[in-house]
């Protein structure tokens, strides 16, 4: 089952009881100061249209249309603390938060996540690299984001290693066939590509994350049956995946367009849909 509450998500954050998550996973505003902005577009074939394709074919593109949210604040960090610190009250004694963000911010937000989880509680820092977009030529380009893991026990806590997906060996033959053909398991760097343009799992919904970190995360950190907490939802891959490996989950964002696609993407599973009064 999935829930998908509309609204501020730290006066729905309140509303959870406590410790009653086993699992969460968000992905906030990285704070770039920009309005992001993700048009969706097809290509249909048009004796007028001024694309020339496959056997000479004419094509036209047409815009499906504009999806958007605000990503600046004055003080980001003003604006974390108190969702975070609902966020460690809702957990178990044995959950774990995954808190997604880029370079920019996430020393900041270690810092802040130290005091508020304990530094003993701090896991991992996890690589997520990908190798895709424009590259500048006056640095090194920017080409992955940071995941930092937290126990809120860190001496218990859930943490299914038998279930994480293996990947290839990079020399496989430096470990023999038996080895290679069972592969090996992630370390703290995840090479793993973004939601392709043309994919079935694009929503067309800005920062939209691929359904494989999701999975990787929800699998090794949850069980069947528990309850898995999203309150950055944005496109739904938390619920998606949820669905997909039998947990529950609560889906919170405050973007009407966020909304829509969640319940668009989740039209043919369960879910129940709700939203704060003060936002009807």
């Amino acid at each position: 089952m999935v829930d998908i509450r509309f609204g501020d998500n730290l006066e729905l954050l309140k509303e959870i009881d406590s410790e009653s998550i086993d699992l969460i996973y968000i992905d906030p505003p990285f704070n770039t100061g920009k309005t992001q902005r993700r048009t969706s577009i097809k290509t249909v074939q048009d004796e007028d249209g001024a694309r020339v394709g496959f056997l000479g074919k004419h094509y036209k593109t047409e815009t499906l249309g504009t999806k958007s949210y605000n990503d600046a604040f004055d003080n980001f960090m003003e604006f974390l603390e108190p969702r975070l610190q609902e966020a460690y009250r809702v957990l178990k004694k044995q959950g774990s938060l995954y808190f997604h963000i880029d370079y920019r911010e996430v020393h900041y937000c270690k810092i802040l996540l130290d005091q508020i989880f304990g530094r003993d509680s701090f896991l991992n820092e996890i690589i997520w690299a990908y190798d895709y977009g424009a590259r500048t030529t006056k640095k090194w380009p920017a080409k992955h984001d940071n995941i930092l893991y937290y126990a809120k026990d860190p001496d218990h806590y859930t943490f299914n290693y038998d279930a994480i997906d293996r990947i290839p060996y990079m020399a496989p033959g430096l470990v023999g066939p038996e080895k290679a053909a069972k592969g090996k398991t992630p370390t703290d760097t995840w090479w793993h590509t973004i939601v392709s343009p043309t994919g079935k799992e694009k929503t067309g919904y800005p920062t939209q994350k691929p359904e494989g970190i999701l999975r990787r995360i929800i699998s090794a950190s949850s069980n069947p049956g528990d309850m898995v907490l999203d309150f950055f939802a944005g496109s739904g891959t938390t619920g998606a995946v949820c669905n997909e490996l039998g947990r529950n989950c609560i889906l919170i964002d405050n973007n009407p367009e966020a909304i829509e696609v969640i319940k668009k993407r989740l039209q043919d599973s369960c879910y129940i849909w709700s939203q704060l009064q003060s936002e009807i």
